[in-house]
């Protein structure tokens, strides 16, 4: 008789709901396991013969067949382990299936019995709360994580003993988590750098407040020494703290990448991803023959810093155009495509020239017109237009650089006007599915961003002077919005625009 037990299957960030059927026939002894497995799958069948011999049960002496159903989804993992278990045990009558009808198993099991953390966790139980299962055993190791989930029954067991104890003598104590509470009491994070230990460069420090407060990307170009590299490091300390929904999309695809440890199941933190510019495509977008997320997932919803921007290869920068505007990735693959979240802040920091003095008051450029341009020709015209800020960074004068610390704002400070801002933005868009600024579409941006009379012949003029392309009409208007947000004004004014075109323009001659 052939009985089934549920687990579930991760393809990208989505997990599905797959049945392990099992059936033991008379025939020489084996094991075979059909239904798309990978290689980590199929050695799951020396793996469980031992895992059932060492935890005191019988194997069965006769050929079993394993199909992992639906058999056209390619299975990858060792998460299989502990479901062809139970299907084993229950052929061999130490469990029935009635028993583990409502219950779903993920787990890799040691020669010993011992069960074994997996990754991926979350989105496996999402999957199986959204196929209907209402009771799932995990890893030990893994439980908090899988109790994040909020509906489904979680249980923790440490070996496959504790499973079978748990349908027969000894059921095991419930992992419960109150996920909103942990998020509120993970907030307050201590930062290593601060904005009170950076002097000067008010214009440079008001830029990256107004990018955090509305998502928006921004590109810092100024001399060696200027502060850039200090002012990126201190960006994350005024970054608003993750919202639920974000942070459990955070979680599942920092599960999937083996991220996440047992005593800190929830990501509470935005990621700051710093790329270094011998990178590839493939790592910063993701791929691999087994697709796996790239460094642009890794930062979802967080920021990813490129130091030295114009030093990573052309090809390498152009891959984030798609991205960048849509907020997600896709990879194709011949038999599939994975569609992974990619809504990230970018921040870049450059030289204006190789020699990285173009400009400076203190030192003379030695670059030729021809190295200036081929240097700055790495970064395109549409990359460009996708950067919402494009801010100046001078290198400090000999005054700013003796000056006193204590009049500078601290990153707390800073991080309130911003956490203000991004509230004001949750709550306009709860109904749009979106959380910032950055993420209007056009249609939103009529809803959304009304102008009056004034403001539109500004724009008017502005759109003529400048040669403002559709999309970077679009992204003045959405940061001119993050500014009236900060300034705590219903309506974006003249003065927002004004200085949504000088962030935006920053390169360019700015009178209008």
């Amino acid at each position: 008789m052939v009985n089934i037990v549920k687990t579930s299957s991760v393809v990208g960030i989505k997990a599905y709901e797959v049945s392990v059927e099992t059936d033991v026939v008379n025939s020489l002894p084996a094991m075979a396991i059909v239904g798309l497995p990978d290689t980590s799958v199929t050695e799951a069948r020396d793996r469980v013969k031992s895992a059932i011999k060492n935890s005191g049960y019988t194997f069965p002496s006769r050929k079993i067949v394993v199909n992992l159903a639906p058999a056209d989804l390619k299975k990858a993992g060792t998460s299989f382990d502990l479901p062809i278990a139970i299907g084993i045990l229950i052929e061999e009558e130490v469990l029935n299936s009635e028993q583990v009808k409502d219950y779903a198993f993920i787990g890799e099991l040691s020669l010993d019995g011992s069960i074994r953390p997996v990754p991926g966790v979350l989105p496996l139980v999402l999957g199986l709360k959204d196929a209907g299962i209402k009771n799932v055993i995990v890893p030990k190791s893994n439980a908090k994580e899988a109790a994040l989930n909020g509906v489904v029954n979680v249980y923790g067991a440490e070996h496959l003993t504790d499973v079978v104890n748990h349908f027969t003598e000894q059921p095991i104590t419930q992992t419960i988590i109150d996920v909103e509470k942990y998020l509120a009491e993970q907030n307050e994070i201590n930062y290593v750098y601060d904005f009170k230990d950076v002097k000067g460069q008010r214009k440079a420090k008001r830029a990256l407040e107004i990018a955090a407060a509305g998502g928006h990307n921004i590109l810092m170009v100024g001399s060696p020494g200027s502060g850039k590299t200090l002012m990126a490091k201190c960006f994350a300390s005024i970054l608003p703290p993750l919202e639920l929904e974000e942070a459990l999309e955070l979680t599942k695809i920092y599960s999937i990448c083996g991220l996440l440890s047992a005593d800190e199941p929830l990501m509470t933190k935005r990621p700051f991803r710093v790329v270094h510019h011998t990178a590839s495509a493939n790592g910063i977008i993701g791929g691999g023959s087994t697709p796996k997320p790239g460094e642009i997932t890794l930062a979802n919803r967080g920021v990813l810093f490129l130091d030295e921007m114009v030093e990573f290869p052309r090809q390498v920068l152009e891959v984030l155009r798609q991205p960048l505007e849509d907020g997600e990735i896709v990879i194709s693959r011949a038999k599939h495509s994975i569609k992974y979240p990619a809504n990230f802040m970018l921040l870049g920091a450059m030289n204006p020239c190789p020699c990285g003095f173009l400009g400076d008051k203190e030192k003379q450029c030695t670059c030729t017109d021809f190295m200036i341009n081929r240097y700055n020709s790495k970064l395109s015209g549409p990359l460009l237009d996708r950067i919402d800020i494009q801010i100046d960074v001078p290198r400090l004068t000999p005054a700013e650089l003796l000056a006193s610390n204590e009049n500078e704002e601290d990153s707390q400070t800073i991080r309130q006007r911003v956490i203000k801002a991004r509230k004001i933005q949750i709550e306009r868009y709860k109904n749009e599915n979106i959380l910032t600024n950055s993420e209007l579409t056009s249609d939103l941006i009529k809803k959304y961003c009304p102008l009056d009379e004034k403001s539109r012949e500004l724009l008017k003029i502005a759109i003529v002077k400048f040669q403002l392309s559709g999309r970077k009409y679009d992204r003045v208007i959405k940061l001119a919005r993050t500014i009236a947000d900060l300034d705590g004004s219903e309506n974006i004014t003249q003065l927002h625009l004004t200085q949504a075109l000088q962030y935006k323009m920053d390169k360019e001659t700015t009178e209008v």
